[in-house]
């Protein structure tokens, strides 16, 4: 299974290719499979968001899991903190709190 992932414009967000728009949820992501290279050469030229990458992942029940630790850490938060972990489909997870 293949991922894309890139960072919100306006927020520095991670977020991740949903088909036909970017998501915050790493739930929403698709396989982008062989067409990854297409989608990735057309949103980085329409500027959508910043440094779009492919990354390898694992289809899991919960969704799709990246499939290494860096990965695994954009998508749901540090490792040593669960309080600070993103939550699923979480509406608040990708604002700032001041």
């Amino acid at each position: 299974m293949k991922l894309l992932t890139g960072n919100d414009l306006a927020s520095g967000a991670v977020t991740w290719w949903a088909g036909s728009w970017w998501s915050i949820h790493i739930e929403d992501a698709v396989d982008v499979g062989e067409t990854g290279e297409a989608i990735l050469a057309r949103e980085e030229g329409a500027r959508r968001v910043n440094a779009p990458y492919i990354i390898d992942a694992i289809a899991t029940p919960e969704g799709p899991r990246p499939a290494h630790i860096k990965d695994r850490v954009r998508a749901l938060g540090p490792t040593v903190r669960p309080d600070l972990t993103l939550k699923p489909a979480d509406p608040q997870a990708g604002e700032w709190v001041i």
